[in-house]
């Protein structure tokens, strides 16, 4: 299914909350909201492990409303519900790794927490329009190439399991409640802002860090393995029209690019890069 191009007068004037907003996508996605003339509002727990930074909003801090809240704490979230045209639903544990050390914390977030946003929606706000940022990795290992919304579901990992129950959930309120909801499945994005301290959300944030600093890059595997890229501005118009077409509510879409690269292949330029910087680079 395709949606139909947003008219950015939609937004001006909405109300919008934005969970995960101090992170990288969200973070963009605000950026664009606020010069749409869009009411903004960012919930975000600033636990460093994420990736939410004040830093990611330091050109238009005044322009958005911020609320220090985490989405497991029921209360804060059903107050910030409310009154709110969309609900951008982003925040989430990202990292498959730590899903699997520590899979209660993982539940916890990305299908509890959901699961009581929802409710919050359906007691206070059943008007709202929610667009969910669910994941690629939920499909595991591909049974067939490119991958569409009909492929079978096989997480590999409990970060897997537990964003496939988050969309679930906000799929059957669309259909029993009729809660206004979507989801989008991500694949690796990147653009900036992206987190490169470590690969908790995508390995090519660490891969660059690991160029600026002089360091190796590690390639897993014979390097064949496939990927494909989103810049961050494709996935905020993504997600813009998700929310602005009723064509979307209650539909799964795979956000993802018909281009497609090797590991082996997307390591050559950054290789190339680093010989020419020859060390590491000052900043």
């Amino acid at each position: 299914m395709s949606l139909m191009p947003f008219d950015d007068e939609l937004f001006s004037g909405a109300n919008v909350l934005i969970t995960g907003g101090l992170g990288f996508i969200g973070s963009s996605l605000a950026r664009q909201l606020v010069a749409f003339r869009a009411k903004v509002t960012l919930v975000d727990s600033l636990i460093p492990e994420y990736g939410g930074n004040l830093f990611n909003i330091h050109d238009f801090r005044d322009r958005v409303s911020i609320e220090l809240a985490d989405v497991r704490d029921t209360k804060a979230m059903a107050a910030l519900i409310k009154k709110r045209d969309f609900l951008f639903n982003l925040a989430g544990q990202t990292s498959h790794l730590d899903s699997m050390t520590d899979p209660l914390t993982d539940l916890n977030i990305n299908a509890v927490a959901q699961l009581h946003i929802l409710e919050a929606c359906r007691l206070h706000n059943p008007d709202v329009k929610i667009v969910f940022a669910s994941t690629r990795q939920i499909y595991g290992r591909p049974e067939y190439l490119p991958v569409n919304e009909k492929h079978p579901t096989n997480p590999v990992d409990v970060n897997g399991i537990n964003k496939l129950a988050g969309e679930s959930y906000h799929l059957l309120y669309n259909n029993i409640y009729k809660i206004r909801a979507c989801a989008l499945r991500l694949t690796n994005t990147y653009g900036p802002g992206m987190r490169v301290k470590d690969a908790r959300q995508t390995f090519l944030g660490v891969w660059l860090r690991r160029v600026i600093e002089g360091e190796p890059i590690h390639v897993y595997g014979d390097g064949r393995q496939l990927r494909d890229f989103n810049f961050v501005t494709d996935v905020v118009k993504a997600l813009l029209q998700a929310a602005s077409d009723p064509a979307s509510e209650g539909q799964l879409f795979n956000l993802g690019h018909w281009e497609h690269i090797s590991l082996e292949e997307l390591s050559r330029p950054l290789l190339e890069f680093q010989n020419v910087i020859d060390g590491p680079l000052s900043v």
